[in-house]
């Protein structure tokens, strides 16, 4: 059996609609959904933007380490969503 190797995709969703349009963009790097269309056209300047700083760094989204995306988007000022941290986890991290 031939095993596929899984890329990474950023996903975007917007959660404000002012029309019946559905609104989808798809790329190598990202996938879009939703929003109105002030919205959607703000993810996708923001997820080509990531995609040229990307490519400036000659890395793949796969290559990125969790700080190393963080502040890629932090600089594209991309709003993400990440994981929460119990109590263990962050002593884990302190020692």
């Amino acid at each position: 059996m031939v095993s596929r190797r899984r890329k990474a995709k950023l996903l975007g969703v917007g959660l404000d609609k002012d029309d019946e349009v559905l609104r989808v963009t798809r790329a190598e790097v990202f996938y879009l959904v939703g929003g109105s269309r002030d919205t959607h056209k703000s993810m996708q300047e923001k997820c080509i933007k990531f995609t040229e700083k990307l490519a400036k760094r000659g890395k793949q989204l796969d290559d990125l380490d969790n700080k190393e995306f963080l502040d890629l988007a932090a600089e594209c000022k991309m709003n993400v969503a990440t994981r929460r941290r119990n109590k263990d986890q962050e002593k884990e991290e302190e020692e």
